[in-house]
């Protein structure tokens, strides 16, 4: 039997809390991946993976997006980020991350950079 490994019921209340809850950054890029704008690509925001809540995941691609804002810069917070990038990717996921000022600034790159990570053409 294939063990469960997405949404797990234990972090529903958290992942709900997240989805309500969404930085600007997260809100603003949202509205660019929501309803398959990207390329037809169906992406979920505050998905979770094992015990890990990720804030983007496109499931036909494997592929999450992180966005990192401030807080990313603590050195302990930055360490547990590649530990999780570490632990999805051992998984087959891609991960890959943009700051939020990246997303207000330069939102065409970050689409497009998003698009390049795309494996289905």
């Amino acid at each position: 039997m294939k063990k469960q490994i997405h949404n797990l019921k234990i972090l529903e209340s958290r992942r709900k809390y997240l989805r309500s809850h969404l930085t600007p950054a997260e809100a603003f890029l949202w509205k660019h991946l929501q309803r398959s704008q990207l390329r037809g690509r169906k992406f979920r925001r505050q998905h979770s993976i094992t015990y890990f809540i990720v804030d983007f995941y496109c499931p036909a691609e494997k592929l999450i997006i992180e966005l990192d804002g401030q807080y990313h810069l603590n050195p302990d917070v930055a360490e547990y980020d590649s530990y999780r990038t570490e632990k999805l990717e051992e998984l087959g996921f891609t991960v890959i991350r943009f700051e939020n000022k990246m997303v207000f600034d330069f939102l065409p790159s970050v689409l497009k950079e998003i698009e390049d990570n795309f494996k289905l053409k």
